[in-house]
């Protein structure tokens, strides 16, 4: 079988996009999808989408995680599954379709931006000093002091929280954050994901979290975001309860290459 894919990033978040409206990717093997998403070995990517037909929607995104299996919500797989949904024909500007955790709403402006309306956020949970959100994905915000973030050991410290024993039977992305130093500058954004298991350039999951914490350190939407690929937007609405609603990650999604990959299925 020769799967013919695109590859897409947003902000550095990168993945292999595979036009499955026929249904042929044999997406129960996961030693194909990790080999698809290996650097080395593979195509290279942070996960693995799949753009299938559902009836209701303008279509279903099924997203992997670069470990091979099925991953839950992915905000920047999701604005990159909108702009190949627009480029197949799928879709025009506007569109619904649905992921891992429910139905989504998107635009395309005429730029490329990508505005991708995310889940109501129930709200926010203290960890000692650190903040725990729901937006699609589970995510741990911690809020480091002025000029650390850069020097900062992502993979060792996002690795030892995603493991702890909190944390340690369904896993947890974490994501490292410097406030702004002077008005109209941006948040700036480290992660370490799940499935992953190490540092990506951007996590739109991750970056919504971060915003919506922010909102309770002064932060007012929108809130502009720099991760090391690039800068996204956050804009919500927050409740006197403590949860938020209309909330959108907005920021680029664009193709950098395509090619055929040769599948052996089988080999596991």
């Amino acid at each position: 079988m020769i799967l013919h894919f695109h590859k897409y990033q947003g902000t550095g978040n990168d993945f292999v996009m595979v036009d499955d409206r026929a249904r042929q990717f044999p997406a129960d093997d996961h030693a194909l999808v990790r080999r698809l998403c290996d650097r080395r070995l593979g195509i290279g990517a942070d996960g693995l989408i799949l753009l299938r037909l559902l009836d209701g929607y303008d279509f279903e995104m099924v997203y992997f995680n670069a470990d091979g299996y099925l991953g839950s919500m992915c905000g920047n797989g999701g604005r990159c599954t909108v702009a190949f949904a627009r480029y197949l024909g799928v879709i025009k500007q506007t569109t619904s379709f649905l992921a891992a955790d429910g139905p989504h709403q998107a635009s395309i402006d005429p730029d490329g931006t990508v505005c991708l309306r995310m889940q109501d956020v129930a709200g926010q949970q203290a960890v000692e000093e650190d903040v725990f959100l729901d937006t699609g994905s589970p995510h741990l915000v911690r809020f480091l002091p002025a000029s650390s973030l850069a020097e900062l050991n992502v993979f060792a410290e996002g690795r030892a929280i995603r493991y702890n024993d909190r944390f340690r039977e369904r896993g947890t992305n974490v994501n490292f954050v410097e406030a702004p130093s002077a008005a109209g500058q941006p948040w700036q954004v480290r992660t370490y994901e799940r499935g992953v298991e190490n540092e990506t350039f951007s996590c739109g999951t991750g970056v919504t979290a971060v915003a919506l914490a922010a909102s309770r350190r002064g932060a007012s939407s929108p809130v502009h975001l720099r991760t090391p690929g690039g800068d996204l937007r956050v804009s919500f609405e927050a409740r006197a309860d403590g949860s938020f609603t209309h909330v959108y990650l907005s920021g680029p999604a664009t193709c950098v290459f395509e090619g055929s990959y040769e599948v052996v299925t089988g080999n596991r």
